[in-house]
């Protein structure tokens, strides 16, 4: 009896351990929902390409459109963002999928009809367009079936890849390579250096690569205008995209995405194609020779020299000889009392010009009001400089009159343009001034300056040629020195 009874405890123990074994077991095989781990884990792993567009790092750390986005995603989850980099696009579909893997992908790129069945896409946050690229000075292709015949190379398991094989159904004879050892803006530099004959690459990726590659020209899109998505692994957990499309929809309210989306890739929607290829060529031709002076102007006042620079080819082109129908003169524009104030004896001296420019800037970033922090304060300090501080003044007063934020320069650049209207204009302290002037100066040096910043960052590869930062901290705030009029 005493045996049984032992015998039967042990059965016991032995079923109810295995029973614990197989519920624990099961706890374990179920995972979380993914939202739910990201924040357990207190990160957000995410699988992106290297390139200028979506992630690569600078001296700063990681920059780039995507980057920016999925950083302040992250910061609004509350976790730390952990950036891994894809091969290519099939490495980076494939590792969204492994166990214990990334959980978003950020391609940066439309995502092929083929993906679809493997992914869950977000919210859409940046409208863009195939569009096929050739070269300056040869044939342009104005249809699809101008492209038999010649050379065509598309980033290997891309929608541009897919675009074309079903081109290929309808025109047996057009031939085009894929590769995985290219990016968009190897591509582009192919064509501009006539290696290549055609491309066809995403409209966001032309925007952000066009400075660059003057020869570069768009032949016609090709399809219609599509989006750019993340994605999350198909399946039945959406606990994370629902919080991505949530984030997405606050942060396009916000104006935050249309102000990253500008900054990117708003060159050539500011520039316009010829201004844009201008610049490219006074980048090569016209910047080496003052490079130095900007750096030295702009390390005394504690300026970006990139910034200093982009206000020099806004004021002259880098021309220091330049000469105004209304008297100002030199690379930086100097008028007679402001060269004077500032210490400028010789206005059409490149030296001292930059100079006086550097000082001047310095002067009147300092003389905003503290209640304008950046990067506010830079854009207000251009637009200062341009049209002077009291009609600035006057600006934000009539902005605050209309109930919008004096403080923001997205607010304060709606109202400058009243400045030139007599309604307004007679309501205020300086009186008229072309208010539309300073919201152009401010667009251009921000093209300009971004793109000196991408052009010039040290040690980098061909592919990657962006950078996030675009205010000047830490800027020095010289001696006392008199006001120069407006």
């Amino acid at each position: 009896m005493f045996a049984h009874s032992a015998f039967s405890m042990r059965y016991t123990c032995r079923l109810l351990a295995t029973g614990l074994f197989l519920i624990l077991m099961g706890c374990e095989a179920k995972q979380p929902p993914a939202l739910e781990r990201v924040k357990g884990e207190g990160v957000l792993r995410v699988i992106t390409r290297n390139s200028p567009s979506t992630y690569f790092q600078d001296r700063n750390g990681g920059s780039g459109f995507e980057y920016e986005l999925l950083e302040r995603f992250a910061d609004d989850l509350g976790v730390e963002l952990q950036i891994e980099t894809a091969e290519n696009l099939d490495d980076l579909y494939t590792r969204l999928h492994e166990p214990g893997g990334p959980v978003l992908a950020v391609s940066g790129l439309i995502t092929g009809k083929s993906r679809l069945s493997q992914v869950l896409l977000s919210y859409p946050y940046l409208n863009v367009t195939s569009q096929v690229i050739y070269r300056n000075g040869q044939t342009r292709p104005r249809r699809p079936p101008e492209l038999v015949g010649q050379p065509i190379m598309v980033v290997k398991g891309s929608s541009h890849a897919e675009q074309l094989a079903e081109l290929k159904t309808l025109l047996p004879k057009l031939e085009y390579e894929e590769s995985d050892a290219v990016e968009a803006v190897d591509l582009l530099r192919m064509v501009d250096e006539g290696q290549l004959a055609l491309t066809v690459v995403d409209s966001n990726e032309l925007a952000i690569n066009q400075v660059y590659f003057p020869q570069i020209r768009v032949a016609f899109d090709l399809g219609d205008a599509s989006t750019l998505n993340w994605a999350v692994a198909a399946g039945e957990d959406r606990s994370l995209l629902d919080r991505i499309d949530a984030f997405l929809k606050r942060v396009e309210k916000e104006g935050f995405l249309q102000r990253l989306s500008e900054r990117y890739y708003g060159h050539l929607e500011v520039l316009g194609f010829v201004g844009a290829n201008t610049f490219a060529k006074h980048l090569q031709q016209r910047l080496p020779r003052y490079e130095q002076q900007f750096r030295l102007a702009a390390d005394e006042y504690r300026i970006d020299w990139r910034l200093l620079a982009a206000i020099g080819y806004q004021e002259s082109h880098w021309k220091p000889n330049a000469v105004s129908k209304t008297g100002v003169r030199g690379l930086m524009m100097l008028t007679q009392n402001t060269a004077k104030a500032m210490g400028v004896s010789n206005r059409l001296d490149p030296t001292q010009s930059i100079q006086g420019g550097a000082k001047y800037f310095a002067h009147v970033y300092h003389g905003l009001p503290d209640s304008i922090v950046e990067p506010d304060r830079t854009w207000f300090a251009l637009a200062a400089y341009n049209v002077g501080g009291g009609h600035l003044e006057d600006a934000r007063k009539l902005t605050q009159g209309a109930g919008l934020d004096p403080n923001k320069w997205l607010d304060v650049k709606k109202i400058l343009p009243r400045l030139a209207q007599k309604k307004w204009y007679t309501k205020t302290r300086y009186g008229y001034a072309r208010g539309g002037e300073p919201v152009h100066y401010v667009a251009n040096i921000r093209r300009y300056y971004d793109i000196l910043t991408w052009s010039t960052l040290p040690q980098l590869e061909d592919t990657q040629l962006a950078e996030r930062g675009f205010h000047i901290p830490g800027i020095h705030k010289p001696e006392p020195i008199i006001e120069p009029p407006l």
